[in-house]
């Protein structure tokens, strides 16, 4: 996340409020696009368990 300029704020607005695709029941990516940010889209790759586990933080995200 430091590497990539994502706060934790940024991070929880992309969980909350992103496009969500899912790959099975469990396992998911949100995105969503800052204006501000030069760097396309940001995501964050999730696992939906008893808890919900952030895998990796990307930016130039792209949907395919």
């Amino acid at each position: 996340m430091n590497e990539r300029d994502i706060s934790e704020a940024i991070l929880l607005e992309v969980i909350d409020f992103g496009e969500a695709r899912y790959k099975d029941a469990t396992h998911l990516w949100a995105f969503k696009e800052f204006p501000e940010r030069h760097d396309n889209l940001l995501c964050a790759v999730l696992v939906l368990e008893d808890c919900v586990v952030v895998k990796t933080v990307m930016h130039h995200f792209t949907v395919l």
